[in-house]
Formats: structure tokens, sequence, C-alpha cells
């Protein structure tokens, strides 16, 4: 992968999971957005099941995160208690019922283009989940993460249960890991 695999469109940060250049220019954008709003409680919202295997990337990422035991950082959606389109309002609620002004990073897994899988996306703004397979779902999220698993266009639900597991795994470490660094270096340093 090249320096030119990232690129910046309305804060929109776009790259390879495994192009190590592309994900720290995320990561130094993630700790830029995660030092300006350091004094709000940081929510995790990981979004996805673990039914589905291209559907299983922010469960996952949640429960790597929850494994790390990071001090004051709020993940919701793992593999044990995934949040998934049935739970999501209930979710919602419960983030804005249990934290003052917090500031929620909503990730999903995604469909795209033949040449974008196993793309990761950071881009401004609240997350749409449930677009690519054309549920109406609540938008959430003031920063989004997401991950490019699969090829769109056609019998989305279909594709997403034939996405490979090894894919979805890799891009979720590097996903979480990207997560992880950029809090303990904002949060807790």
């Amino acid at each position: 992968m090249s320096i030119l695999s990232v690129f910046t469109e309305s804060h929109k940060y776009k790259a390879h999971f495994d192009d190590k250049i592309g994900t720290q220019k995320m990561e130094a954008r993630l700790i830029d957005v995660l030092h300006s709003e350091r004094h709000r409680p940081l929510v995790i919202l990981c979004i996805g099941t673990d039914r589905s295997t291209g559907d299983a990337l922010g469960p996952l990422i949640g429960t790597y995160l929850s494994q790390r035991g990071l001090p004051k950082l709020s993940v919701l959606g793992t593999l044990e208690q995934p949040v998934h389109a049935t739970n999501l309002p209930e979710y919602i609620k419960y983030i804005q019922n249990s934290y003052y002004n917090p500031f929620i990073i909503a990730i999903d897994a995604c469909l795209g283009k033949m040449d974008s899988v196993g793309n990761i996306t950071l881009a401004n703004g609240p997350l749409k989940p449930g677009a690519g397979v054309h549920k109406e779902l609540p938008s959430v999220g003031e920063v989004h993460l997401t991950g490019i698993v699969n090829v769109g266009g056609f019998m989305e639900y279909m594709v997403l249960q034939n996405t490979r597991l090894g894919l979805v795994w890799k891009m979720a470490e590097t996903m979480s890991e990207l997560l992880a660094n950029a809090y303990i270096k904002t949060r807790i340093s």
C-alpha cells in the first residue's frame, strides 16, 4: 500500500487495514478528535451481530476493546451483548440517559466496491447503520468508523453471510488497535 491510499474529503479518511502509513494517519486524526473532546465521556458503540460473519466486525471490535480493560472507556456492543438492528434504539436511549454529553464513536461493517474491500473509513458525523441492507435505523455518533467487508449492490444479506471471517478478524484487530492507541494517548497519558 502507498501513502496515496489515504485521502481526505470533508474530514473523511480511508485506508486499507494493512496499510501501516494509512492507519497511522487515521490514528493521528482520531487522536486530534479525542483530544479536542477529552472533557466529555467517550462511548464507543460497536454495531453488528455475530449471527452474520460480515456483520460481526462491530462486536469483534467491541470484544477486543472490552478485553483491554481501558479505564473509563465505555464500550457497547460485544460478541456476548451485541448492538444490532433490533436493540439499537434501546442502546441509544441508554446512552442518552446514562451519560452527560457523551462523545460517541459509532462503528459498523459496510459493503462497498470490489476494490474497496478491506478499507477502513473514519469520518465526521453520524453513522447511518443498516443503509447497505436497506434498513431504516437511527443515525448515531459524532464520528464513525466503518470497515468495508465485502461487495455491495446485490443480495446484501447473502453477501454479509458469506463474508470471509479471516478478513473481518484482521480488520477488527487493526481497528480496535487504532482505537485503543488513540484512547491511551489522549485519555490515559
